[in-house]
């Protein structure tokens, strides 16, 4: 009856049949193309099929990691955020790898004077401060700290000299910043100092959904609003718990069990705070309300720890060795009780160490690092009497990447420490 035309399901051409051919088959030249795009869209399908697969398998993946992509948490950047993400999905060790490689390469120039800008301008809170050491010690205050001595034979304008900074509290300042840069050779480093009185301050900690996790916490992230009115400073916590290789404690509730020898920060019932290692010079008492734990101490009865500059990561710091040039932060107790902080760009653990134990700490440890999580601020008081993230003051501006907007922000979900103005009399 002559050649007709039949059209393959799932094929878009026809090929041509025979009166030969059986039910489903093809004869002549028409097998050839036949069995070639039948091939070809068995490929299409089993792609297809894969790609489906693929999708529905790692949904969860795109959905995870598009999350932390919006999370200002877990960095200011795209790569920051997917570094967290990455660390909290496995993938720790490729991501510190990644960055030692990055800051090995980027180290501080030799020499050098620092960009205008990274040298701090006074802070415009607590523009008075006219009493005198006895008439601090009568109010209960702190003696004024000394000037410290610059690392390079040449200091700059205000390097060492400390300035009031913050709401002033009885009349006194309570916070007082300098700048200092970490050692005679990195002279184009600016990295900042504060120092806190504890007697004229109540400190606290705020635990974060993120950093430590868990929770719900009497003291969550972000700043409680009532605290808004006694506000004087404020500055970053630590490591992620899996990095900090110890435990976290507050308010009764143990996040994390606490580990004996580690470098702790503990915050008392009457908000005094002091540094020290746990189970020898910090114990557990019915007067410790907060247990912040990171490490060992980096600096210990005035020094700096043993073996610190022998580049044993593992005790401080196994994220990017203490030999990496990051920014970092840390804080310590002095002799008569108060607090110091420092922190700033390019310092490796042995500068962080170095002005610690400069600004006076007679025992410190390390707090986080990397550009996105160091900050320290300290805040006046607006028309209505309170603290806003508006009218804070970075204690390094021109360094700092996420600035004190992070202390009143809902999304913020690491934990921080705050210093307020006593309401009553240290007893």
């Amino acid at each position: 009856m002559g050649n007709a035309l039949a059209v393959a399901p799932g094929l878009s051409s026809p090929v041509a049949t025979t009166p030969d051919a059986g039910p489903g088959e093809v004869s002549g030249d028409g097998a050839s193309t036949f069995h070639s795009e039948r091939k070809s869209l068995l490929r299409r399908h089993r792609f297809t099929i894969g790609a489906l697969t693929a999708l529905v398998l790692f949904t969860p993946v795109w959905i995870s990691l598009g999350g932390a992509l919006e999370n200002p948490s877990l960095g200011s950047t795209t790569s920051a955020r997917v570094a967290e993400w990455s660390r909290d999905h496995g993938a720790g060790g490729m991501v510190t790898w990644i960055e030692n490689l990055y800051y090995s390469h980027h180290a501080p120039p030799i020499g050098g004077k620092p960009a205008a800008n990274a040298v701090p301008t006074r802070p415009r809170h607590a523009a008075g401060d006219t009493a005198t050491v006895s008439e601090r010690v009568r109010a209960g205050a702190l003696p004024t700290p000394a000037p410290l001595d610059p690392f390079p034979s040449s200091a700059l304008p205000g390097e060492g000299r400390w300035v009031p900074s913050g709401r002033l509290v009885k009349g006194l300042p309570a916070v007082y910043t300098t700048f200092m840069r970490p050692d005679s050779i990195h002279t184009s480093v600016v990295d900042g100092v504060a120092w806190m009185d504890t007697k004229l301050l109540s400190v606290r900690l705020y635990s974060g959904s993120y950093i430590p996790g868990g929770g719900p916490f009497k003291y969550s992230t972000p700043l409680h609003p009532a605290a808004e009115g006694t506000l004087v400073a404020a500055f970053n916590g630590g490591f992620r718990l899996a990095d900090s290789q110890a435990g976290y404690y507050t308010n009764g509730v143990t996040v994390r069990h606490l580990v004996a020898g580690a470098a702790s920060f503990v915050i008392y019932k009457n908000g005094t705070a002091t540094v020290g290692a746990w189970g020898s010079e910090v114990t557990m008492t019915p007067a410790v309300i907060s247990v912040r734990q990171q490490l060992r101490l980096l600096v210990d009865n005035g020094h700096m720890a043993s073996g610190l500059a022998a580049n044993e990561a593992s005790h401080w710091g196994t994220v990017l060795g203490n030999s990496i040039y990051v920014s970092r932060s840390g804080v310590g107790v002095t002799r008569d009780g108060a607090l110091v902080y420092v922190g700033g760009p390019h310092l490796d653990a042995i500068d962080l160490a170095r002005l610690l134990v400069r600004a006076g700490a007679v025992r410190a440890m390390e707090l986080d690092i990397n550009s996105d999580w160091v900050n320290f601020a300290t805040f006046g008081s607006g028309a209505d009497g309170l603290a806003t993230a508006a009218d804070a003051h970075d204690l390094l501006p021109a360094a700092d990447m996420s600035g004190a907007y992070r202390y009143f922000a809902s999304y913020w979900e690491r934990d921080f420490f705050t210093l307020s103005a006593r309401t009553r009399p240290l007893g």
